[in-house]
């Protein structure tokens, strides 16, 4: 827990619920210990969207397809989203979440390895979320900042790893040691790379907000 535990509760305590779909999905979602975001990002999501009003979104994991319907429900009339998954057993699971919602003319699901599909996109994305395998992100990166538009906002979810990120590597359990100093050098690269503006957040489990220059 990054952020004090009963502050997170009173602010989640002031939460509206979301449309029956989504209260639906991540009931069950949380049954079946498929993580989705949590209800604090959730809240920041809406108003990102809100205030950017993106067109064209590009989303890197999909799971069971929670995100990609809420980004759907606070994005501009004909906002269009593509998202890519590569967990097999998860697809077909998103896939009827988006046939519930009656939204599968607006979501695309592209299914495979994301870095393979991330190389053979072309065009824009005016919001990129990454929230897929934390150790690929640094891998991700060169192509989301080339599929980026200028002036468009990339959100990195779980970049804080409960607070495990500030530990020394040698203090992070072995088999965490990867996604560690991979998730490390990533957040670096954030904040120094010259095409992007970064704030990193101690939300959730941490947030990177990114604007392309």
């Amino acid at each position: 827990m990054i952020v004090d535990e009963r502050m997170v509760t009173f602010i989640n305590s002031l939460e509206t619920e979301n449309s029956e779909i989504l209260e639906t999905i991540e009931k069950e979602a949380l049954e079946t210990f498929v993580p989705i975001i949590r209800k604090e990002m959730q809240s920041f999501m809406k108003v990102l969207l809100a205030v950017k009003k993106p067109l064209h979104i590009l989303e890197v994991g999909t799971a069971v397809g929670f995100s990609a319907l809420l980004m759907s429900e606070y994005a501009p009339k004909g906002c269009k989203i593509t998202t890519i998954e590569k967990y097999e057993k998860r697809i077909p699971i998103a896939k009827e979440n988006f046939r519930r919602a009656g939204k599968e003319e607006q979501i695309t699901l592209l299914e495979g390895d994301a870095l393979e599909i991330l190389k053979n996109l072309e065009g824009k994305y005016d919001f990129i979320f990454m929230d897929a395998a934390k150790a690929q992100y640094i891998n991700y990166m060169p192509e989301v900042l080339r599929l980026l538009e200028q002036g468009g906002v990339l959100v990195s979810d779980n970049v804080l790893q409960d607070g495990d990120i500030i530990e020394s590597r040698f203090a992070v359990e072995r088999r965490n040691r990867t996604i560690h100093s991979r998730m490390r050098e990533y957040l670096y690269r954030l904040k120094h790379e010259e095409q992007l503006l970064t704030s990193i957040i101690p939300l959730g489990d941490g947030v990177a907000i990114s604007t392309k220059k």
